[in-house]
C-alpha cells in the first residue's frame, strides 16, 4: 500500500473580524432608523393632508434579484391626482455618518422611499429569487400605512411508491 500525500489545503485562519461587534452595531443603527420613522411619516400625513391627498397606493414587484415600486398614485377621494411640488424635511442616516441628515424631498419621493424601508424591515430580500408583489395604502386620514405582501416560491411536493 502505497501512502498518498493530501492534496487539500490546510483550513484557512480563524477570521479577525468580531461577528457580534458586527451585528450589535447594525442593531443598533436599525434602532436608530426606526426611532426617525414616526417623525417622517407625521410630516409626510402632515403634507399628504394639506395638499387634499386622502391616500397614496404604491405598486411593487420583483424577482430575480431585482425589484422595484411599479407605480405611485395619490387621490382626493376616488379621483386620482397629481402630487404637488410640494417638499418636505425627511430625516435619514447615511451608511457610516452617525449624524442625521435632513433631506428635502417631495411628497412623492418621501412615500416612495418609505415603501421600500418598510419592504426591507418587513421583508429583507423581497425581490430576491422569486420574489414579491403587492401594493401599500397610505391612508392620510387615518394617518396609517397598510401593506399587502405576495411572496412568490418554486415548491417542490415529494411523492414516493412502493410496489
Amino acid at each position: 500500500m502505497s501512502k498518498i500525500e493530501p492534496t487539500l489545503v490546510a483550513p484557512m485562519a480563524p477570521s479577525g473580524i468580531d461577528f457580534n461587534a458586527v451585528l450589535a452595531r447594525q442593531a443598533e443603527r436599525d434602532a436608530r432608523i426606526a426611532a426617525l420613522r414616526p417623525a417622517n411619516k407625521e410630516r409626510l400625513f402632515d403634507g399628504l393632508t394639506a395638499a387634499s391627498i386622502t391616500h397614496v397606493t404604491v405598486s411593487f414587484d420583483g424577482y430575480g434579484d431585482s425589484g422595484q415600486v411599479e407605480s405611485i398614485e395619490a387621490y382626493a377621494g376616488e379621483t386620482e391626482v397629481a402630487f404637488p411640488k410640494t417638499e418636505i424635511a425627511y430625516a435619514a442616516l447615511t451608511w457610516g455618518d452617525p449624524e442625521v441628515e435632513m433631506r428635502a424631498l417631495s411628497l412623492e419621493d418621501v412615500v416612495e422611499q418609505l415603501a421600500y424601508d418598510l419592504l426591507s424591515d418587513t421583508h429583507g430580500g423581497w425581490e430576491n429569487n422569486d420574489g414579491a408583489y403587492g401594493e401599500f395604502c397610505f391612508d392620510a386620514s387615518a394617518r396609517s400605512i397598510h401593506l399587502e405582501f405576495n411572496e412568490r416560491f418554486t415548491s417542490s411536493e415529494l411523492y414516493t411508491h412502493d410496489f
